[in-house]
């Protein structure tokens, strides 16, 4: 039931060096017969006792697991052989707690019974099991927590990880260790129990410390995590539809991945996000939600003064509950017969718990991605300010509102429907009826100003009003299929009014590849990853070559936006990338915040880059509290702003390059008469 020898696959940036390998996981395959027997004894002491008499199921504790649930008391009833099923087929079984899983599992134990002894199952079975922190198998698990071969595992520390194993986070020594301590303590008397260590000595034993080496088996994604897990999604799609196996078949993927602007990326993320965390961190600590000062140093200096979030955390008692109950320790708890109550007070008591939920849940993450608008290749990928701390990609995995920064798709729809750009709307109170017999009625910091403005002036000072009576004029579905056009093409859009103002949550990556449509003159180019993928010899397996452009809009409109997104960074909402950035390059873009501060986004186009940035908590009930810094022109436009800069200062893109200009009247009117000479003269118009 080993596993093969597998040779790993490598993932290469653009310019040759290795940002990554795939393989299964940090695992080493350990003999049954080098696994201490005390390790076995707890194993099945404590998770099968009637391991060795069974087949695969333990009828006994199955059905008094289906008694005790009926009565309220959630029991686990697997055996060892049914877990190992789940780990051997986590897909196939599935982990849902439904009748149908359980008996996949079930059966798929039968057989594995039947196939293989008892030792072999064992063998199996402690060399597949996970112990947090990509340790895989017992092996891995000894050298992480306790920096030693499995073999030379003490009773005590092999108590410590078989405790693991009802739950690898709210038992982890590194976490929870005294909760781990517990565990342990309770393994040991299960042996007592079993007739497997005399009593004595686990009274010598239960009053041990918890003793850990802990040296953390970190997978190797290199300086692009996010990046690398996208890659590696694709490749798993990839690899089953043609037959290859990204852990084993030892595949070279050469990506798109810019690693000098992906350091720049890097940099910019960590430096602007400790500004904005200081922001917040003093912003909810005081009871007065006053702005203090609109410059972050202001911030730090205060940061060191005052307990991070203590106002938010003592103020909103009911919210930190809701925290509480909807946590993985909850659930386990419950799970484990405590009632909800039982289970909420103790958490509340649990100081490492609490710490740790609230450090969660007050840590203001980012997600930026940059792309070349010619061929669509990805440049540079944040998932989140650290990988280590936040798994969740917050480019291409997340979901969040886009706020004004969907406006652009609004203008382009009004645009190909005929409105003329230079065409006056009033900025006015705006009453629209919606489904239902409701009115929506969008309005303005400050109100409506009753000022006549232009689209240009519209867009770039980002009005409400007009961007509604825009979305009134040419209907929600005509702005939802040209967002899709340009390159929203994965999140669904709900086509009602409030659409216009960026209510239909979407990916980063998404927002960036439809802004690098209007960039590329109205091409669109499906964001590109991965370049091709080689074997070891070099022969190329797949070759993803920069397609053709797919024409999605109209160059003249294109450019008609591209000029109203550059008023916007000269004079508008985004002019901090001029004032406070000095970027005189080229550039046009938006800005973007939704309600209550809970996102904050800015995308920037230049000819060569395109690179967009979402600002904000991963719970929206956390947001920015004070208006100005909840504002993506005063927290997403810095992220981009401080790349961007550094890219042109190291050259890495054209400072001179330029966007499309709108046509003048007399360019425009010279450029209809050649068209009309032309066809005169039977000759296709340019």
């Amino acid at each position: 039931m080993q596993a093969r020898n597998d040779r790993p696959s490598v993932l290469l940036a653009a310019d040759g060096s290795v940002l990554a390998t795939f393989r299964r996981g940090h695992r080493e395959w350990i003999a049954l017969d080098r696994v201490p027997k005390h390790v076995v004894q707890a194993l099945v002491a404590t998770e099968d006792h009637r391991f060795w008499e069974h087949r695969g199921i333990d009828w006994r504790r199955t059905f008094a697991s289906v008694f005790h649930t009926l009565g309220g008391d959630r029991q686990g009833g697997s055996t060892i052989t049914q877990q190992l099923a789940r780990n051997f087929f986590p897909e196939q079984i599935g982990r849902a707690p439904t009748v149908t899983r359980k008996l996949k599992e079930m059966i798929t134990a039968i057989r594995i019974e039947r196939a293989y002894g008892k030792r072999e199952i064992l063998e199996a079975y402690l060399n597949t099991v996970s112990f947090h922190y990509n340790a895989n198998g017992l092996e891995m698990a000894a050298r992480t927590y306790f920096d030693k071969p499995a073999a030379e595992l003490t009773l005590l520390e092999g108590a410590t990880l078989v405790g693991m194993l009802k739950g690898t986070r709210a038992y982890n020594p590194v976490l929870n260790p005294e909760r781990a301590r517990e565990r342990r303590n309770l393994v040991l008397a299960q042996m007592v129990k079993r007739g497997m260590l005399e009593a004595k000595a686990y009274e010598r034993l239960r009053r041990q410390p918890l003793k850990i080496d802990f040296e953390r088996q970190d997978l190797d994604l290199g300086p692009a995590p996010h990046f690398a897990e996208a890659v590696r999604r694709f490749l798993l799609g990839w690899g089953e539809a043609l037959g290859y196996d990204l852990y084993a078949d030892g595949l070279v993927v050469h990506s798109t991945l810019d690693p000098a602007l992906q350091r720049l990326a890097l940099q910019a993320v960590a430096r602007q996000l400790d500004a904005l965390q200081a922001v917040a961190d003093v912003e909810w600590a005081l009871p007065d939600a006053k702005l203090l000062s609109t410059q972050s140093a202001h911030y730090r200096r205060l940061r060191t003064r005052v307990e991070p979030f203590r106002h938010f955390w003592s103020a909103r008692g009911e919210l930190v509950d809701a925290f509480i109950r909807e946590s993985p320790e909850y659930a386990r708890l419950v799970d484990d017969g405590l009632s909800k109550d039982e289970a909420l007070a103790q958490l509340r008591a649990d100081g490492a718990f609490i710490a740790a939920l609230r450090a969660r849940k007050t840590r203001l993450e980012a997600g930026f991605v940059a792309l070349d608008p010619r061929d669509g290749a990805v440049r540079a990928w944040v998932g989140a300010r650290d990988f280590a701390l936040d798994r969740y990609d917050h480019v291409q995995q997340a979901r969040r509102q886009p706020g004004s920064t969907f406006k652009p798709f609004v203008y382009g729809a009004a645009l190909e429907a005929g409105v003329d750009p230079a065409r006056e709307f009033q900025d006015r109170p705006v009453a629209i009826r919606v489904a239902g017999g409701g009115v929506w009625r969008p309005g303005d910091a400050g109100g409506a100003t009753g000022r006549m403005l232009t689209l240009e002036d519209a867009l770039a000072q980002s009005r409400n009003t007009v961007t509604a009576q825009l979305v009134e004029e040419v209907g929600a579905s005509r702005v939802a299929q040209f967002a899709r056009r340009m390159g929203v093409r994965e999140s669904p859009l709900d086509a009602v009014p409030s659409l216009a103002l960026g209510t239909s949550p979407v990916s980063l990556l998404e927002m960036a590849s439809a802004y690098a449509t209007i960039a590329a003159q109205g091409e669109y180019r499906a964001p590109r990853l991965v370049a091709r993928i080689t074997d070891r010899e070099g022969r190329v397996l797949a070759d993803f070559a920069p397609p053709a452009g797919e024409r999605v809009l109209e160059p003249a409109i294109a450019a008609e936006l591209t000029e109203m997104l550059r008023a916007a960074v000269d004079r508008g909402t985004a002019r901090g990338i001029r004032d406070v950035h000095g970027i005189a390059a080229d550039v046009a873009g938006k800005t973007g915040t939704t309600q209550n501060n809970t996102d904050g986004w800015f995308v920037l186009m230049h000819p060569q880059l395109v690179a967009g940035a979402w600002v904000g908590f991963n719970d929206p009930r956390v947001t920015l509290r004070s208006d100005h810094w909840g504002q993506g022109a005063h927290n997403a436009l810095h992220v981009v702003g401080d790349f961007m800069r550094q890219a042109i200062a190291a050259r890495a893109i054209d400072a001179g390059a330029e966007l499309p200009r709108r046509e003048g009247a007399f360019v425009a009117a010279l450029r209809r008469l050649g068209d009309g000479i032309r066809r005169l003269f039977g000759i296709e118009p340019r």
